[in-house]
């Protein structure tokens, strides 16, 4: 028996939102709160590269 988890094949360059812990680490890594974080996604998408420029942005603006 397996006692790994499997884990469908995923682009690495888009995060699954839909995935808690890959949500929580990119969140911290980011150094944003939650809402910052949906706010982030909701105006540039799962790229991951777009959500580090917007990330940016925002802690700039602030």
């Amino acid at each position: 028996m397996n006692k790994h988890r499997s884990r469908p094949a995923q682009f690495r360059n888009s995060v699954d939102m839909n995935d808690k812990v890959q949500v929580k680490v990119l969140r911290k890594r980011l150094k944003l709160s939650e809402a910052q974080f949906a706010d982030a996604v909701e105006k540039s998408g799962s790229s991951i590269a777009a959500l580090v420029k917007e990330a940016t942005n925002l802690k700039l603006a602030n």
